[in-house]
């Protein structure tokens, strides 16, 4: 279903905010989220002006990353999700990348069939990783979210 055809996905500029609200919804950490924004690119899409969509993608040693991607609440489950992974994988091999890297949380069930569904495949876990990096506990589909599944997709 993509109740939003008209979607307009951009970088934003450096001297723009990123939109962390969005990016909250993905990683609860501002403080991580802060570390790794300066040497990443920021992606929004916006649909009639508002924007519903993020993510953050990276580039080391031809390998990019999604370090973070985010869908407003209330436009989820309507492909925008699908959609900036598209944008993502067209963003990555336009920087010549021969993969494309994403980690969720093991709780994470929607976004491990999404992933798994636009081509990326399961390669890693990094087991306690969300117990070792974040202060409190992390709840999600009535799961303790401790270890981060590392997905690949080959550009």
């Amino acid at each position: 279903m993509n109740d939003f055809p008209e979607i307009q996905i951009t970088r934003l500029s450096p001297e723009e905010e990123p939109p962390l609200a969005l990016l909250l919804l993905a990683d609860p950490s501002e403080a991580a989220i802060s570390k790794y924004l300066p040497a990443a690119a920021v992606f929004v899409a916006r649909h009639q002006g508002e924007t519903i969509g993020v993510y953050v993608l990276s580039l080391e040693h031809g390998v990019a990353e999604i370090l973070n991607i985010a869908v407003k609440e209330t436009c989820q489950g309507k492909g925008v999700g699908r959609r900036l992974l598209e944008d993502a994988t067209v963003k990555a091999k336009e920087l010549h990348a021969e993969k494309l890297l994403i980690g969720t949380g093991n709780s994470s069930l929607g976004q491990l069939h999404l992933y798994q569904k636009s081509g990326f495949e399961i390669t890693a876990i990094r087991k306690n990783f969300f117990l070792d990096h974040y202060p409190a506990p992390i709840f999600e589909n009535g799961i303790q979210c401790k270890h981060m599944i590392m997905l690949e997709k080959q550009l």
